[in-house]
């Protein structure tokens, strides 16, 4: 049986979270981000399951044409962390166009009260962490490679991954033999 390739996935359309108030949302990344709110649905069931949820969706919108979004489900609650993953592995990494830029966006979010981690030098990029108002943590980014990852380093990608996924299967066996 062959199976055939997925059709090419063009880039993100948006990325959608729980809010807790979409005017304090809006304020964040509109006013202190500079990402403009673009849409806005407004309804009281979920188009997809029929569920009565009354609901807002705001998106706000990146320059390539993706967006991020939200949902304020009028309850005042923000999504719960996972409890079984350390609050720095899931965020949202946004590119910024130069370290110039990097350090302006990192004085603007001081200045306007949020704190801020970093510049972190990772290498490949330069970044500053902070956390939204509905506890979500974002990272700005600046490439320190504007040309792209090579050839090399794909390559690389790969054979680290499988070294990793080998290391942990040895880990994980030696955990069960105890």
């Amino acid at each position: 049986m062959q199976i055939s390739r997925f059709e090419p996935i063009q880039r993100l359309h948006h990325f959608a979270w729980r809010c807790k108030d979409a005017e304090e949302t809006r304020v964040f990344y509109e006013d202190i981000l500079g990402l403009p709110l673009v849409h806005l649905i407004r309804a009281d069931n979920v188009p997809s399951t029929g569920e009565h949820c009354p609901y807002v969706h705001l998106f706000f919108a990146l320059e390539d044409g993706s967006s991020i979004a939200f949902f304020d489900l009028g309850d005042n609650q923000t999504a719960l962390p996972s409890p079984n993953t350390p609050a720095w592995v899931n965020h949202l990494a946004l590119k910024v166009g130069s370290q110039k830029s990097l350090e302006r966006a990192k004085a603007k979010l001081e200045a306007a009260g949020v704190e801020v981690l970093g510049v972190t030098d990772h290498g490949f990029v330069h970044s500053i962490y902070f956390f939204d108002p509905n506890g979500i943590r974002l990272e700005l980014t600046v490439d320190m490679y504007p040309d792209g990852f090579s050839e090399q380093s794909i390559l690389q990608a790969h054979e680290r991954l499988a070294s990793w996924s080998r290391e942990k299967a040895r880990t994980h066996t030696a955990t069960l033999g105890n």
